[in-house]
């Protein structure tokens, strides 16, 4: 007969069981202290010295202990889902069909959820692209699995990678050894001479603090590094160098009332940044009557930074609608880009209060 503490671990695995299968517990990460808790105290998983005592010959099959590796394979990887890299590496470390699993059986699939779970936001072509460049200057050496451990003290093991696989770009990512190229906002803590800007840098992840490092093309700020978080990063946008006018596609459908972000530049010889704004009516309008506004069809239009005061000199700029790359108040203008409702919302994030403004 089964000792009544496995009694009980078999209970709370079929336990977790049902309410996967009633989908009660979410296939995504938890995102609080006790959800997770939750999972844990339900699943209560074996001791690593208890992991194969399942497959253990001198136990009897009716008093065996429960294995991790005898649940189906999608409650399994639901599992490993749950985890954290160094809750998985550490798993991988506990045998070789664990390893397995984690590396060849489940890889892709694990490792593509997660990717994009946790990177998903901040990869884009340009990304893929220096991940592309990083693997060819490999020239084929296998990457390392190595266990992470915040203890110093602890020996790290490794296994070999497949060089192109979707984990070894994870943990090139996550390990910080991958700079990528990103897009940083500055926000309502900043210079306001900088508010409501996003600037190209490149960036590098450091896992222990949850922080990136970001080195900026500019010269106005080359040599610095600087850090920043989660939501002051996102991908670049379009693929245009941050030296190079971007081509709009957009300026003969501007009318008033669009969100967009335009390319300004203090000097011809530094990079651009992207600059929130919107679209604006002429002074010859009548802003009431919108039946009857025709500054979409002008080939002018005005472009109003929001985050100035009305009474501000850099409230509003009128630029030519056909060939705006013009000197204007010591700056240059550049190209112009029709946001999306998700990016309004972000930049509405950053906006200042009233009280704040200039």
């Amino acid at each position: 007969m089964s000792s009544p503490e496995n009694a009980k671990k078999k209970e709370r695995v079929i336990s977790f069981l049902d309410l996967a299968e009633k989908d009660e517990i979410s296939s995504s990460r938890p995102d609080n202290a006790k959800e997770k808790e939750r999972v844990i105290s339900v699943l209560d998983l074996p001791k690593k010295d208890e992991l194969f005592s399942s497959r253990a010959e001198n136990i009897n099959e009716n008093e065996r202990m429960f294995c991790i590796l005898d649940l189906p394979e999608l409650v399994l990887e639901n599992i490993f889902e749950r985890l954290s890299l160094a809750d998985l590496c550490s798993m991988a470390q506990v045998c070789s069909s664990l390893r397995e699993k984690l590396l060849r059986e489940m890889c892709p699939s694990l490792w593509e959820k997660l990717l994009e779970r946790k990177w998903g936001k901040l990869i884009g072509n340009a990304a893929y692209r220096r991940w592309q460049s990083y693997v060819a200057s490999r020239n084929g050496r296998p990457f390392s699995w190595t266990r992470l451990s915040l203890k110093k003290s602890s020996t790290p093991t490794t296994s070999t990678l497949p060089v192109d696989s979707t984990l070894a770009f994870y943990l090139s990512l996550e390990s910080g050894k991958l700079e990528i190229p990103a897009q940083i906002y500055y926000g309502e803590n900043n210079y306001r001479g900088l508010m409501l800007v996003c600037n190209d840098a490149t960036v590098t992840y450091d896992s222990r603090a949850n922080i990136f490092k970001a080195r900026y093309p500019s010269l106005e700020w080359q040599g610095k590094q600087v850090t920043t978080e989660w939501d002051k990063v996102r991908a670049p946008q379009v693929d245009t160098h941050p030296y190079m006018l971007h081509v709009s596609d957009c300026l003969n459908d501007l009318k008033p009332g669009d969100h967009i972000e335009i390319q300004w530049r203090s000097q011809q010889c530094s990079a651009y940044g992207w600059w929130y704004a919107r679209i604006g009516h002429l002074e010859q309008c009548n802003e009431v009557d919108q039946d009857h506004c025709n500054c979409h069809y002008d080939d002018t239009i005005v472009v109003e930074f929001v985050q100035y005061s009305l009474n501000s000199k850099w409230r509003r700029k009128i630029i030519n609608r056909k060939y705006h790359l013009q000197e204007h108040q010591g700056g240059y203008y550049g190209g112009i880009r029709k946001l999306r409702d998700e990016e309004i919302s972000k930049w509405m994030s950053f906006l200042p209060s009233p009280d704040e403004e200039e």
